[in-house]
């Protein structure tokens, strides 16, 4: 993986362990997952995980490669984790300071099909929930760290009237 510094820009390669050992920032992109009726995917991450275990989880993706852009890199995990295509739209990136380590975060919008098969090895259950379904969950439930930090901002990302929505729909 990249690491980068506080703008974004590239410092080096370096291997993930190095990275979240020593505090590193580095480069990830999620989707947020919604269906064609406006749903949002939900699921809850594998038991045997070594970061957060059984924990629910809003954004779909992972850590960006050598040489990825954050859309890139949203994509394979796309496909890698749930068996989609999509083509991922980048909403907004933000230096995320909640989890194992520092990171930057790209969310992008994703439109996929009801259908998914999430790969077992990553993921013990997913669902679709409507938005205040959503909400509620995200109080009652344990979720990542950083999953009310995205669907916060994904709602004002989403209602600001210069937003890239456009872009993305």
């Amino acid at each position: 993986m990249e690491r980068v510094d506080a703008q974004d820009r590239v410092l080096g390669v370096v291997s993930r362990r190095d990275a979240v050992r020593e505090g590193w920032l580095h480069r990830v992109g999620v989707a947020v997952c919604r269906d064609r009726r406006g749903r949002f995917l939900v699921h809850r991450r594998a038991e045997h995980l070594s970061r957060f275990p059984g924990h629910y989880e809003l954004g779909v993706g992972g850590a960006a490669g050598v040489g990825e852009s954050y859309e890139q890199a949203v994509a394979r995990e796309l496909s890698e984790e749930l068996g989609v295509r999509a083509a991922p739209c980048l909403r907004f990136k933000f230096l995320n300071r909640d989890g194992l380590s520092p990171h930057w975060l790209a969310v992008c919008d994703a439109v996929v099909p009801e259908i998914v098969a999430p790969h077992p090895e990553e993921a013990a259950w997913h669902g679709w929930l409507t938005e205040s379904e959503l909400r509620r969950a995200l109080q009652q439930w344990t979720f990542t760290p950083d999953s009310q930090a995205v669907f916060d901002r994904y709602l004002a990302c989403r209602a600001a009237p210069d937003s890239a929505q456009e872009r993305c729909s």
